[in-house]
């Protein structure tokens, strides 16, 4: 089995890859389980950084790209602002046909990137050429105003277009 471009794939890298595949396909129902998991490797992570007072830059990258990934998780497929249709996509008023709501990222890719995101990052603080030295407080201080910057923002377009990213059980109207 020849790839495009390179030289062909072991087949215990086939192999390999293939189980990987399998159980990350298994996983797909169990959102809590997953989930949890996750959250022991922020915690271990955590730990790590805090262990070593260092690699805050990493943090800060790390938590720059976890936004960008809220964001995707949080926003319509379909953003009514930039779609140049004839009328809103998203329902506005109540006599409007219900439309689901239909993520730009979905949950399990949300879960995926984000967990392999903080494995690379909990790999990368084992080599010091990584630490670079940084007054964290600063990084501290950006990351949070451009956090609520940037929610503050995605707060308005879900109220401006009555959109709720998260759907718990049947929608009843009164």
């Amino acid at each position: 089995m020849e790839g495009i471009g390179g030289p062909p794939m072991p087949q215990w890298g086939h192999d390999a890859w293939r189980m990987y595949q399998y159980y990350l396909d298994k996983s797909t129902p169990h959102t809590t389980y997953r989930w949890i998991g996750s959250l022991v490797i922020v915690a271990i992570y955590c730990l790590r950084v805090y262990s070593d007072q260092g690699f805050y830059i990493f943090v800060f990258g790390l938590g720059i790209y976890l936004l960008n990934l809220l964001i995707g998780f949080l926003s319509p497929l379909v953003d009514p602002e930039l779609e140049g249709s004839d009328g809103p996509l998203l329902p506005i008023k109540r006599s409007d046909e219900f439309k689901p709501f239909i993520r730009r990222l979905p949950e399990f890719k949300f879960w995926y990137s984000m967990t392999k995101a903080f494995c690379i990052a909990f790999v990368m603080t084992f080599f010091s050429v990584f630490d670079a030295p940084v007054f964290w407080p600063i990084l501290l201080c950006y990351g949070i105003v451009l956090f609520v910057i940037t929610m503050r923002r995605l707060i308005g377009h879900m109220i401006k277009y009555k959109y709720i990213p998260f759907s718990i059980g049947k929608r009843v109207r009164l």
